[in-house]
């Protein structure tokens, strides 16, 4: 029964960070997330079965303690007994950020799917090639209308978790690029980098015509930036474009952020990416969460609550494999090229291993990650000349 030891362990660090939670509901939070890193897998009838033979229970009982609460019922009363799972966003954000120490935050936004039945908008704290989910918006896969209220609303709910003085970058693709989502963002304190399209319009300061945003890099190795208006014929949005087409990539960068030039840079934005990561382990290469048979988006919602704090969970067993310098972390990096496997997927086997015997290492928190360098810190922009006399760009 060494593994009913280092689940008590486990249910004791959750409670230290879902305090405000009710019990029933973080010993739940505690025994599903544990579950999921036992069998390696999200599904229920998988996390159920594993539970069941680590603890010596019935697998029939086991899992109708797990639906109970993902799945709850009207009580005798008529009275509904469904939980709020967006109350653990907070705890979820301040966990994933509770070692960072000088109070920089990235936080990616975008929606995946579950085949063609849901739509989850998603917010997540971006780690290491990796991505832990704080706050997401569950809805029908064929439900029309806009997001940027969704978006409002998941940002809003986790902005009390920050106390203090953070600089919190919102990375988001060109499908979401908007002036309504740019201002939700700044309204928070915090600092946009829109991803726009190429055909959109940008007029920079003290020009009299607007251009389309591919044409301000028109060649692999060109970089821009500067203030001015985006879609000035429509939306007329103040901001700083910054614009770079990097050696290797196919399409150029072209960011919207209300940062001032000299204090932003486009290498910022390839921490965007780690959220596709993220989904990756989310469903097919992690916890399989794509071949839920779950049909209600609210039940959805509180079993990804779970699955995210696994998520956590891998991500800090995998940080400290590499700093002990664990074996096996060789297989995760290598001196040159990219690396073999994912932080999560490192994280993952090295806490499979240790909870299946019992032996639970004290983990530390995720460590802040070092910050992208800026342009000045990294290579020194090319030559620019006076704005009006830029070559491809005339007025």
């Amino acid at each position: 029964m060494s593994q009913a030891k280092a689940l008590y362990q486990w249910q004791r660090r959750v409670a230290t960070f879902f305090a405000d939670l009710p019990p029933a509901r973080r010993t739940w939070l505690a025994l599903v997330s544990f579950g999921i890193v036992l069998a390696q897998c999200a599904l229920l009838n998988r996390v159920a079965l594993r539970l069941a033979l680590a603890l010596g229970s019935s697998f029939n009982t086991l899992r109708q303690r797990l639906r109970k609460l993902y799945r709850p019922q009207a009580d005798a009363n008529g009275n509904d007994r469904s939980w709020d799972y967006t109350l653990c966003f907070g705890p979820l954000l301040r966990w994933a950020t509770a070692g960072f120490t000088d109070h920089r935050l990235a936080l990616a936004i975008d929606p995946t799917t579950l085949g063609d039945r849901f739509t989850l908008l998603t917010v997540s704290v971006v780690f290491r090639g990796c991505a832990v989910p704080v706050a997401w918006q569950v809805q029908h896969g064929n439900q029309k209308g806009s997001w940027n209220d969704h978006w409002k609303r998941l940002l809003g709910l986790l902005r009390p978790a920050l106390a203090g003085d953070w600089q919190v970058l919102v990375l988001s693709d060109r499908g979401l690029a908007s002036k309504a989502l740019f201002e939700v963002i700044t309204a928070l304190g915090w600092h946009p980098l829109m991803r726009v399209k190429k055909g959109d319009h940008f007029r920079p300061q003290g020009w009299t015509k607007s251009w389309a945003l591919g044409q301000f890099v028109m060649q692999r190795g060109d970089r821009w930036r500067g203030r001015g208006l985006a879609w000035p014929r429509r939306s007329r949005l103040g901001c700083t474009l910054l614009a770079c087409w990097e050696q290797g990539h196919e399409q150029p960068w072209l960011i919207l952020t209300d940062l001032q030039p000299q204090d932003a840079t486009a290498v910022w934005y390839a921490w965007r990416s780690w959220i596709e990561q993220g989904f990756r382990d989310l469903k097919s290469d992690g916890w399989q969460l794509a071949k839920t048979r779950m049909t209600d988006p609210e039940r959805v919602g509180r079993w990804w609550t779970a699955a995210a704090l696994a998520t956590l969970w891998a991500l800090e067993a995998g940080t400290e494999a590499q700093r002990l310098e664990i074996p096996a972390t060789q297989t995760y990096a290598k001196a040159e090229g990219p690396a073999v496997t994912s932080l999560f997927a490192l994280g993952l086997a090295v806490l499979a291993e240790q909870v299946g015997r019992g032996s639970v290492r004290r983990l530390r928190r995720l460590p802040q990650p070092e910050w992208p360098a800026s342009d000045a810190d990294s290579r020194p922009l090319p030559e620019q000349k006076e704005i009006t006399e830029h070559p491809r760009v005339p007025l």
